[in-house]
């Protein structure tokens, strides 16, 4: 067992990265040496790799307190500690200890260093392995601070929100309970409309403005038309793109640049200003839809509109479309770099988001991507073949009747909510809404800004995570008593104490 222990020293870098600076209170970063293959005895079974995690105990009750475990998504663990304040606000009213770990592949926690991503170095990058990751590091944490007793809450967002709802549902002995914010469990599973996204990402534009779609509409319309009849220059030139569109995969490519824009906005569309995924300003569908408003001709407002995203500085003077946008095997774009690369592997396994555009439910070019455009894709890019209903097996798809403790968080502006649970299915299996809110605004912090509604939402969530850890605590301290046995036990579960629902 040397290989699970850790590394408790605080790296020295930490305190010297800017990244540390207006994360949690006290966050220190840590390593800890990770199985590389937790399902093999063979191969890479005995091999270890660096996991990078985040701790803070400033708040801790010590031996007593419960624990918050953030299961890290797709990219630098920073990132989401940056941008997840109500966890600490929370820790701090409920005296818990802090964790934030690294998703295997992404970040600093690559198993096979900066060759991870390349051929043959992908197979371990699976939600399995993942999650045992988070199994065996709350294991080893809990040994390490002498916290056996400490009732383990899981929180993520998006794809770690996804990862929370799957730690409790695969892991109830580790994690009492779990917040699931914007988790699209179903949409993932190859369940849903394939439609329903770009179709919701319409929607918070036309809210937004009313001349706001049509005007979209009408601009792609006429980039079409500029297409069809061979007006290239024209098209680079009103769309300020740096190199000259030539061919029809220069314009599809444009088309989704632009489309990407417009995901984004809808998914950051905060009440104030952030740097989350982007630099953006507050409330930036109405910004962006005041850009195409402002400009008489309906292309030029197009390029203005995404410049909101892809230009928030100012003083970019053309769009590198290749540089900026990389076509992959989520529609709703990877990103760029590393971790771009280990998310378009996972969206050619295990994850579905065969999601399309048509110009008919959306303002969009019909632009469709099918499970054989995605087994296409994925084959000639990985060497793999999507597994298009493997989450429905492994992760239950949407017959979740059978788990507890979790909440599923949508705010009604997010386009991901269409594919989340968005109704209560049990006492303990709880969906709320948050009204006004996008992309699991719930995480972050409290802001002047905020709508009622997220308030509100915070503080039922605050309301049943505490239900689950005082549950999980009478449980324990039932358990620890002479003579008792599991026949015998009658005490509360976190399931039968009562919660004050909202409407919704």
């Amino acid at each position: 067992m040397e290989t699970l222990l850790l590394l408790l020293l605080p790296l020295a870098a930490a305190a010297a990265d800017p990244a540390a600076r207006g994360a949690g209170p006290g966050l220190e970063e840590r390593l800890f040496q990770q199985v590389r293959d937790h399902f093999s005895f063979e191969s890479c079974g005995n091999e270890t790799f660096p996991q990078r995690y985040l701790v803070t105990a400033k708040f801790w009750k010590k031996g007593f307190g419960p624990i918050f475990f953030y299961t890290g998504n797709e990219g630098d663990i920073w990132t989401f500690a940056q941008n997840s304040g109500f966890i600490f606000e929370l820790a701090e009213e409920q005296q818990a200890l802090v964790i934030f770990a690294e998703h295997r592949y992404y970040g600093k926690s690559l198993p096979f260093g900066l060759e991870s991503t390349q051929p043959k170095k992908t197979g371990l990058l699976t939600v399995e392995q993942a999650l045992a990751d988070y199994a065996v590091l709350i294991t080893e944490i809990k040994q390490q601070y002498g916290a056996a007793d400490c009732p383990v809450i899981a929180f993520g967002g998006s794809y770690g929100g996804m990862l929370s709802a799957y730690m409790r549902m695969k892991y109830p002995n580790i994690v009492a309970g779990a917040l699931a914010a914007s988790a699209p469990l179903l949409s993932v599973a190859g369940l849903g409309d394939p439609t329903q996204f770009f179709r919701d990402v319409t929607a918070d534009f036309q809210k937004s403005s009313p001349g706001c779609v049509p005007a979209v509409r009408k601009a792609f319309q006429q980039l079409e038309d500029l297409f069809l009849s061979g007006a290239y220059d024209e098209i680079s030139s009103k769309m300020a793109t740096c190199n000259k569109i030539s061919n029809k995969e220069d314009v599809y490519q444009l088309f989704g640049f632009a489309r990407n824009a417009f995901t984004m906005m809808a998914m950051m569309n905060y009440p104030y200003k952030t740097d989350f995924m982007g630099h953006l300003p507050a409330n930036p569908v109405k910004v962006s839809c005041e850009q195409i408003l402002a400009h008489t001709d309906p292309i030029q407002g197009l390029a203005a509109l995404v410049g909101v995203f892809y230009n928030s500085s100012g003083l970019a003077q053309c769009y590198d479309i290749y540089q900026l946008y990389q076509s992959c095997a989520d529609p709703t774009g990877c990103g760029v770099g590393p971790d771009a690369e280990a998310w378009d592997y996972q969206v050619c396994t295990e994850i579905n988001l065969a999601f399309s555009s048509n110009n008919v439910t959306d303002m969009f070019p019909e632009m469709p991507f099918t499970e054989a455009m995605r087994e296409q894709y994925c084959g000639r890019k990985w060497h793999v073949r999507p597994r298009a209903h493997w989450l429905q097996i492994n992760f239950w798809g949407g017959d979740l009747k059978s788990a507890s403790n979790i909440i599923f968080s949508n705010g009604d502006l997010d386009p991901w909510a269409g594919g989340g649970i968005n109704s209560s299915l049990s006492p303990s299996l709880i969906a709320l809404t948050v009204r006004g809110g996008a992309h699991h605004l719930d995480l972050r912090g409290h802001n002047p800004a905020d709508p009622p509604s997220v308030t509100q939402v915070r503080k039922l969530e605050a309301s049943i995570i505490n239900s689950w850890v005082k549950a999980a605590g009478m449980e324990r301290a039932q358990e620890r008593r002479p003579g008792a046995s599991a026949l015998s036990m009658s005490i509360p579960t976190a399931s039968s104490l009562p919660v004050r629902l909202p409407l919704q």
